[in-house]
């Protein structure tokens, strides 16, 4: 020790006697626990990462889709009144798996809130005139007026991901060319009448018939597309995660280096090892120092993020919302991870990988909607940290920081987690120092 720093001790080894060194080399401990540990833990990752991505289209359950009937319907050349409209909406909701799919029937009005508040992935429209245009349409079969074909729209919500309105087109492929088949079969057969009576009779030709089998122009267009800059909707999750990690790998970095300094744990940097004595704090005061340095820590990485994200051109309308948001996310996680590390120890740092990070990522709903991942995931979703934090940066970034988007749920659930994460970090430690099992220095066990 030095006069400058009486506390800390440097070694460059540990001396441990010749057959206590054979024993420890032999030991299962040294060479089995290691393998054990990895092989269990990678494997769990691979089964939840795998598992939750494998078969979106087979794990869907209430996915939501908005249909919206606009048509007025028209009086067809007999005077019968028509709503092929009405007759769409019948054949989609017979051709898709209720299970699978929550068809919602609202008005333009009610289908654009839910767009924009990422409640629904997509919208399938009928217009006012589809009735009308597909009428006209048999009649200009036979006739050279000038014709339309009839629409239907079918709206992808981009900003509430990329898979899902993946989902939304093909799921709706499916039940419109079955609306199409329907609907050219029916008006071929009318016209085919129609013409075989007229007087003269006429004549129905080529390029007519293909039209008539096939007669509605089903439309894919993004509703409110993304700007350019977001990573094609990706920018929410991965700013999210940088959040989680910041919280994370932030907390388990100030663990290490506090618990050094403070002389509860040895630092070594290359073949230099410092062992200092410990200062003989109680677990809650030492927990209570690594709890401030991580709110400063969250709010000015949280800062930086941003800094960087703008210098990238990433979009950010609302910055301080965000800032304010993330910093205290990364709070929330930082102060939680902490506290479960100084309660359970050194398995903590798995807990917190599991909790954080194997259990977060496949139950995010950022590359696989929650609706499109197995019942298990979508169960997780509804209380894992990283499920929060990405809708709540969604509603930000892509939503206009609407708390309808799911900001305000968002918020107040990252809150429930800091109280969860400081009750257990004070309750248990209270009661630790409570007990009298104050955290001692460095200690050596010669133990096979």
């Amino acid at each position: 020790m030095t006069d400058a720093e009486p506390d800390v001790t440097e070694t460059d080894d540990t001396r441990i006697e010749s057959d206590d060194r054979h024993d420890i080399l032999r030991s299962w401990r040294l060479w089995v626990a290691p393998v054990v540990a990895v092989v269990i833990a990678m494997g769990a990752m691979a089964g939840l990462y795998l598992g939750s991505i494998l078969d979106p289209v087979g794990s869907l359950a209430s996915f939501p889709i908005a249909v919206v009937n606009d048509d007025q319907g028209a009086t067809d050349p007999t005077g019968a009144h028509q709503n092929f409209g009405a007759q769409m909406q019948a054949t989609v909701e017979k051709e898709v798996d209720p299970a699978k799919v929550t068809l919602e029937n609202l008005s333009w009005a009610d289908a654009e809130a839910k767009l924009r508040d990422g409640k629904v992935y997509g919208a399938i429209r009928v217009p006012a005139d589809f009735t009308a245009k597909t009428i006209a349409l048999a009649q200009g079969s036979v006739t050279t007026d000038p014709v339309e074909r009839p629409q239907i729209i079918v709206y992808t919500n981009p900003r509430s991901g990329t898979l899902g309105s993946s989902l939304v087109t093909a799921l709706s492929k499916g039940a419109l060319t079955e609306m199409n088949t329907q609907l050219g079969k029916q008006l071929t057969d009318t016209v085919t009448k129609q013409a075989a009576t007229a007087v003269p009779p006429m004549t129905i030709t080529g390029t007519a018939s293909i039209v008539l089998a096939a007669p509605i122009d089903v439309v894919n267009t993004p509703f409110d597309p993304l700007p350019t800059g977001t990573g094609m909707g990706l920018s929410a999750f991965y700013f999210a995660l940088l959040v989680l990690l910041a919280g994370f790998t932030g907390a388990m970095l100030v663990n290490s280096l506090v618990d050094s300094t403070l002389g509860y744990m040895p630092s070594e940097i290359g073949p230099r090892v410092v062992i200092r004595k410990a200062i003989g704090l109680t677990r809650t005061t030492v927990l209570l120092i690594k709890w401030a340095i991580m709110v400063v820590t969250s709010f000015v990485v949280t800062g930086l993020y941003i800094g960087i994200a703008t210098a990238l051109d990433m979009p950010i309308d609302h910055g301080w919302q965000l800032w304010l948001y993330s910093s205290l996310a990364a709070t929330a996680v930082g102060v939680t991870a902490l506290a479960v590390v100084s309660v359970f120890g050194t398995i903590g740092l798995l807990i917190n990988m599991f909790v954080f990070i194997f259990l977060g990522l496949p139950s995010a709903g950022a590359t696989t909607p929650i609706e499109a991942v197995p019942g298990f995931f979508a169960w997780l979703s509804s209380f894992e940290p990283l499920h929060q934090v990405y809708m709540s940066v969604r509603a930000i970034l892509y939503f206009d920081a609407r708390g309808t988007a799911g900001l305000t749920h968002g918020v107040w659930m990252t809150f429930v987690g800091l109280a969860f994460g400081v009750a257990l970090g004070l309750g248990v430690n209270w009661y630790y120092d409570h007990k009298g099992l104050a955290r001692a220095g460095v200690q050596v066990l010669n133990e096979a």
